[in-house]
């Protein structure tokens, strides 16, 4: 199944796509090390990933006519808009690259598109832009005209869908979903919004995820199986946190948790294999190098060891959180290395990112977590796959 993959970054989303059986016939970006680090990827000699045909360029400039026979849309425009850590400009940002979004669904009508932004769009500074998305989306072929503003659009979609009496070109859904409920050693919340073609009949759920918050701290401080699967003797443990006693009590009690599920993944869970950077500065382990300068102050501590990670980030001056630091259990700290991020953001260890550590980790902070995208992506191509059949 054909797919396009817009405003691809670093490849988090288009690997997760190709993992669940898509072939992207166009994946575009206007990002050069993000274009480099696809290349990189994709060299002869070497192949991380599969050849797709990289378009280096402004998204707005891409001619959909070249293309047949296209699935699915997916891509995630730029967040910087919507951001809690922007400029909270949403509509108003030239980086707001959501009608491009739409228009490619318009050209291509694809049987479904997937598209993934930060939690900050669902905020209510944003609600009737974010309302508005969605109706151009659910009716990609009405399109604004030149001489009226967006809420002047969104007015005639909103009289224009109503007067349908429910006849939509797409039926959409969209889900804020947490990463590390789906195997990413990482707290990272973001919207996902998936339509398919209305006249497909299909009929589609957003997939749970099978790992649990509460399964985890029962593997720490019920069963204590986390610490015997990692060797970490009774004295080198870190305390309980206060806030979670209430929790693991319950836990210990008669309170019910879903076994079906697995423990959140930390992110000693997702680095403990790799040798400890600041003690071998020289690795042989692609984009694992140390980087020194990592220190605490107010309100920048950094991603506790035996937690999943902060949210990873992608900061012009920094990232104030201190979420691409690692907090050693005895309250040192150290930023992660490329490939350690990369592990939190569940790449493949033999992907490698082009340029310096701070033009990587903005990559990376940009990306959609592999194994989120592969296993929402998954569920689509499942589900398309079924109709498919249903209709031989």
């Amino acid at each position: 199944m054909h797919s396009v993959e817009l405003f691809a970054g670093a490849g988090g989303l288009a690997i997760g796509m190709s993992n669940a059986g898509f072939s992207h016939a166009a994946v575009i970006e206007w990002d050069h090390d993000a274009c480099e680090t696809f290349r990189e990827n994709q060299r002869d000699n070497f192949q991380a990933v599969e050849k797709w045909p990289l378009f280096e360029g402004d998204v707005r400039e891409f001619d959909y006519s070249r293309l047949t026979n296209v699935v699915v849309v997916s891509g995630g425009p730029p967040c910087q808009p919507f951001s809690l850590g922007g400029k909270h400009r949403g509509h108003l940002d030239t980086r707001d690259m959501f009608p491009q979004a739409v228009r490619a669904v318009r050209e291509l009508r694809p049987k479904a598109f997937i598209f993934e932004n930060v939690k900050g769009l669902l905020r209510e500074t944003f609600a009737d832009y974010f309302e508005y998305i969605q109706f151009q989306l659910t009716h990609p072929s009405f399109t604004r005209r030149k001489s009226e503003n967006w809420k002047e659009h969104r007015m005639r979609l909103e009289k224009h869908h109503t007067s349908l009496q429910g006849r939509t070109e797409y039926n959409v859904v969209f889900r804020l979903l947490n990463a590390a409920n789906y195997g990413v050693p990482q707290r990272r919340e973001r919207v996902f919004l998936v339509g398919f073609r209305s006249d497909l009949g299909i009929e589609w759920s957003f997939p749970e995820g099978p790992y649990s918050e509460d399964n985890l701290l029962r593997s720490q401080w019920v069963t204590e199986e986390y610490w015997d699967r990692h060797r970490i003797a009774s004295r080198k443990r870190p305390r309980l946190d206060p806030r979670q006693a209430t929790r693991v009590e319950k836990l210990r009690g008669d309170l019910p948790f879903d076994s079906d599920k697995l423990p959140w993944l930390t992110v000693r869970d997702a680095i403990a294999d790799l040798p400890d950077p600041e003690k071998k500065l020289r690795s042989e382990i692609p984009n694992h190098a140390f980087n020194p300068g990592a220190r605490i102050y107010k309100g920048h501590t950094g991603s506790p060891l035996d937690e999943p990670a902060k949210t990873l980030k992608a900061g012009d001056h920094g990232v104030p959180g201190g979420e691409n630091m690692l907090a050693r259990v005895d309250g040192t700290v150290r930023y992660f290395t490329v490939r350690e991020a990369a592990r939190l953001q569940t790449f493949p260890d033999k992907y490698v990112f082009r340029g310096a550590w701070t033009e990587a980790m903005r990559q990376l902070g940009n990306a959609v977590p592999v194994r989120l995208a592969q296993t929402v992506a998954g569920s689509v191509a499942e589900t398309l796959l079924k109709r498919s059949k249903d209709n031989r």
